[in-house]
């Protein structure tokens, strides 16, 4: 890959946009789209869409899609690469600094760049002397019952979106044999790449008409018990927060805050000036730290009637 340097305006080129391309990494979220949409009309198209030699988009497909929606002029940088593997791989890359793709989405780009890649290794061994493996080892398929493919494919692809080998053979697996409701929870978020990989290999091993119905329902168990972990974690969170409101509270009334206590503190701890002026902020800020505890709960815990009692009684 190589920045060329060549810059064009939307005025002098047009650029042509390739569906394999395009289409590589999943689309923006409505709210990301409108986001960027937004941006764009304020601002501008300040980042450039980037092209190859023969104009055709590697990165800014959303950017694109927004400036020739609104009629706005936006620049196109020209970078060389060696294929269009390269470009895909170089787009990849610099789209996964900006977005939050889990290790699932990766595998399905990855998957994306299994034809090229196994076309470059094709040709790698062509040139090397002609191909010594069976079809079905080069094209990296494997049942379940073998499931581990050949590693030069697997690890390319791997190391490609930055997974994890085995983690890559899991996902190849799923997107051969998973019924649709293990890719549809999947998709969602709902299973674990290792969740959906053990529900495919157990419904594989069962008549082809029970695989689906089996596997929905294992689909739903899983769901159940991350909503379970989900709301233990939930309740622990909960009990932890509560248990340090008590302690910092049974802390404090111990304090009696006299001019002798105080100085009795600082002298048994040999308190350095500035050890006493860091105090100073820290008995400030808890202090804020209560006065802010006191009023949510006088504002936002007591109901109407109770907050003017509460009132009545500071009277």
């Amino acid at each position: 890959m190589q920045n060329t340097k060549i810059e064009y305006s939307s005025s002098e080129r047009t650029p042509v946009v390739l569906p394999e391309m395009e289409k590589l990494l999943p689309p923006l979220s409505g709210e990301q789209f409108s986001s960027l949409e937004s941006d764009i009309l304020e601002n501008g198209c300040y980042a450039p869409v980037i092209v190859n030699e023969d104009m055709t988009v590697i990165d800014g497909h959303n950017r694109l899609r927004i400036c020739e929606k609104h009629g706005l002029p936006y620049k196109m940088l020209v970078f060389s690469f060696a294929d269009l593997l390269e470009a895909k791989q170089w787009a990849l890359d610099t789209q996964k600094g900006r977005r939050n793709l889990d290790k699932w989405e990766l595998g399905k780009i990855a998957l994306r760049l299994k034809p090229d890649i196994e076309a470059r290794a094709k040709e790698n061994m062509s040139a090397g002397g002609g191909d010594q493996k069976s079809e079905d080892a080069k094209s990296g398929l494997t049942t379940l019952s073998d499931p581990i493919s050949p590693v030069s494919t697997r690890k390319e692809l791997a190391d490609t979106v930055g997974i994890g080998e085995v983690t890559m053979g899991k996902v190849m697996q799923i997107n051969e044999h998973a019924p649709a409701a293990v890719r549809e929870a999947l998709d969602s978020g709902d299973l674990s790449i290792n969740q959906g990989y053990n529900i495919t290999r157990q419904v594989r091993e069962l008549p082809e008409e029970q695989r689906d119905e089996a596997a929905a329902l294992a689909v739903e168990l899983a769901k159940a018990k991350k909503e379970i972990q989900a709301f233990d974690a939930e309740s622990d969170r909960r009990h932890k927060i509560a248990g340090l409101f008590c302690k910092a509270y049974e802390k404090a009334v111990l304090l009696t805050p006299t001019k002798e206590n105080v100085r009795i503190w600082t002298e048994c701890t040999r308190m350095r000036p500035d050890e006493v002026e860091d105090s100073v902020k820290e008995s400030y800020e808890l202090a804020h730290t209560f006065q802010t505890i006191g009023d949510l709960l006088k504002n936002e815990i007591l109901n109407p009637s109770q907050q003017a009692g509460v009132l009545s009684d500071g009277n």
